[in-house]
């Protein structure tokens, strides 16, 4: 087993990391990250390990078109939970370099509100080229902040766009900011990421056109709700929140009310920490609605099964690269198709071809496998 360069192996290696995490140790926090990013050796292990002590940390995902002021709001965010006594975890989410895989915007100061404050956790890491913006290391690194205790995790994503969805199925709660007067983020909004956000975030709400920003968006959710039979209804689950209570009706006796979620739109101005308290309300307000209608729950479930997706597809990818390069290489196999001798479906169905003959063979053992065994029992009956 390759160990970790002390002459120690993985397992003991991570015996200690999992140890320490589990203690509170942040050091060992940092150090599973790094081994989570770095896809060192071992690190499914040690996420393996961890998962059973995590699902406790509420997971909020912030996200929008770059300039939108995620960044500092997101500090802004991290400072307000911590005075409402909550420690947390930041996860940035930055565009990969083209050359390295790495963090391009990764050394850049972001938390300057809670510098030196060590119930605020802060990592940038890299969406290693995932359309959607975020990568199978990023959700590893929040199992690892979940199971070291954080209350709340942030997950600041690599811009927004129709098919940079991944935050909604990662996330408890997604916030989508927009900048005011910006012709770009409301169409960007009627292109289909408006149906990504819980709570939609006029950020720079000092700005000249905001109140019309806000006006719009207010506008296409509603468009959205009417065109889809579903209607408006009302702000959300009356009662307890996360923490504390806010204003609002009681729905208890709404039987849509434990499906649907009417999205707030939040103005802020996160230079100066207005609105943020507005703002954490309203992610407080629909955590409790997931709980009141029990779809953290069915949420849970959906973050697994496409935890369980990305993971497959990554190693069958690594294994069919491996096919590929065993059959020369993908630029040789190129080479073929430009000349003629052969067309991309047939390439592609001869690499795939091997791992396909191989579930069908482990089919037929399992059906073999089940008759003998129904067969066996019938026996016994008789």
């Amino acid at each position: 087993m390759i160990g970790d360069g002390s002459g120690r192996d993985n397992g003991a290696r991570n015996d200690d990391l999992v140890s320490d995490l589990l203690a509170g140790e942040h050091r060992a926090l940092a150090r599973v990250i790094t081994l989570i990013e770095n896809r060192t050796p071992g690190h499914r292990e040690l996420v393996a390990r961890l998962h059973p002590h995590a699902g406790d940390a509420a997971v909020i995902g912030i996200t929008g078109s770059p300039g939108a002021g995620k960044s500092t709001l997101v500090d802004k965010l991290a400072a307000e939970y911590r005075d409402r006594g909550d420690t947390v975890g930041v996860v940035a989410v930055d565009p990969s370099s083209p050359y390295s895989g790495g963090s391009v915007l990764g050394d850049r100061i972001r938390m300057a509100s809670t510098n030196g404050d060590m119930d605020v956790f802060f990592r940038s890491m890299s969406a290693r080229g995932r359309l959607g913006g975020l990568s199978t290391a990023t959700t590893d690194a929040i199992t690892a902040l979940d199971a070291f205790g954080k209350d709340v995790v942030v997950v600041e994503t690599v811009g927004a766009g129709q098919s940079e969805v991944d935050i909604v199925r990662t996330a408890d709660t997604v916030g989508v900011l927009v900048q005011p007067d910006s012709g770009d983020d409301v169409q960007m909004l009627k292109a289909g990421i408006l149906e990504i956000g819980d709570v939609f975030v006029v950020n720079k709400a000092d700005l000249d056109g905001a109140a019309r920003t806000v006006a719009e968006v207010e506008e296409m959710l509603h468009r959205r709700d009417v065109g889809a039979g579903q209607g408006k209804h009302g702000p959300g689950v009356g009662g307890p929140t996360a923490r504390g209570s806010r204003p609002g009706g009681d729905r208890s006796g709404d039987a849509d009310a434990d499906d649907d979620w009417d999205p707030r739109v939040v103005e802020t101005v996160a230079t100066s920490g207005t609105g943020i308290e507005d703002l954490v309300d309203a992610l407080d307000a629909h955590a409790a609605h997931l709980r009141a209608s029990e779809m953290d729950e069915t949420k849970a479930q959906q973050r697994h099964g496409e935890k369980i997706r990305r993971l497959v597809r990554s190693d069958l990818t690594e294994l069919l690269e491996a096919e590929l390069d065993r059959r020369g290489g993908v630029d040789a196999l190129a080479e073929r198709v430009r000349s003629g001798e052969t067309d991309p479906y047939t390439v592609a169905d001869a690499v795939v071809e091997p791992v396909r003959e191989c579930f069908e063979e482990q089919w037929a053992d399992s059906e073999s496998a089940a008759t003998t065994t129904e067969s066996e029992a019938a026996d016994d009956r008789d």
